[in-house]
């Protein structure tokens, strides 16, 4: 299949990135090489999220100081960036409305081209669209991305594919949406079997085929989880994160005892979102 008719991919990877470390970076040379390699798609872009403050995960640190790593990461990098639109929302965000607002992006970019193109690009009409997209009903499905602008994509590790099965982290009609309408890039990991957790979950079963799982033939087991253990004990964590990563990490004193005790005792937000939804629907049907 000829390149212009392959369809193209934005790799989105939505995360703590607490911090970013080469294995973050990987994800993304994995993913793109596999869906390349189908002949069916053509990966255009990579996005790094970082989840904000709100998310309230123990040990996080300021979304500002993710953010930074992230950028100071991907500098070397020709197509993959950083997004701190996630990072800057006030209340934590759900991921399914992270990738809305990234495909709703691309959708905004492809017209205001065509619009330049054709001469006609008035302010009134780019008013017009933002006003329909700002009433737009969340509850609303998302409408299908126009031909010829770029497909959003989740791109996670098995770690977060399993996650669908922890009891009220997600909502079962976002998991429906995020692999039914956008699709996951899954880079799986040594120890996990996601073709039978996908087997043995009816949504994920359904959309098995919009799911792309990755096999990483060169493990790899770095974590965000053992770096700032590491970084605790005093101990090197050179060539685990790119140089500039370590150098911010020493330069800001990130990642303490102190830090690590971050938000501990509080509940993720999307547990305590989704929990409260199911109590409140409980009480109304009894």
């Amino acid at each position: 299949m000829e390149d212009s008719e392959r369809t193209e991919v934005v790799l989105l990877a939505c995360g703590s990135f607490n911090p970013i470390t080469n294995m973050h970076l990987r994800l993304f040379e994995l993913a793109k090489d596999h869906m390349d390699g189908t002949g069916k798609y053509r990966v255009t872009k990579g996005i790094i999220s970082p989840v904000s403050d709100a998310y309230r995960k123990k040990g996080l640190v300021a979304a500002r100081h993710r953010v930074a790593m992230a950028k100071l990461a991907t500098q070397s990098s020709p197509w993959v960036t950083v997004d701190p639109w996630e990072s800057l929302q006030k209340h934590w965000t759900e991921t399914v409305k992270v990738l809305r607002h990234h495909q709703e992006k691309l959708q905004a970019s492809s017209r205001g081209q065509q619009l330049g193109s054709a001469g006609t690009d008035r302010p009134g009409r780019k008013r017009k669209w933002a006003e329909e997209r700002h009433n737009r009903s969340p509850r609303k499905a998302p409408e299908p991305p126009t031909k010829g602008v770029p497909q959003i994509k989740l791109l996670c590790g098995a770690d977060l594919l399993e996650s669908f099965g922890v009891p009220h982290l997600w909502k079962s009609e976002d998991i429906a949406l995020i692999v039914g309408h956008y699709g996951l890039v899954c880079i799986t990991r040594v120890g996990s079997d996601a073709q039978k957790f996908i087997y043995e979950s009816e949504v994920l079963w359904q959309h098995r085929h919009n799911i792309h799982l990755v096999s990483e033939w060169v493990p790899n087991d770095i974590s965000s989880t053992r770096i700032r253990q590491a970084l605790r004990r005093g101990q090197s964590i050179r060539y685990l994160v790119p140089d500039p990563v370590q150098e911010y990490i020493e330069q800001h004193r990130l990642y303490s005892q102190e830090s690590e005790e971050n938000n501990a005792g509080l509940t993720l937000a999307p547990l305590e979102r989704n929990m409260a939804k199911a109590n409140a629907r409980n009480t109304v049907a009894s």
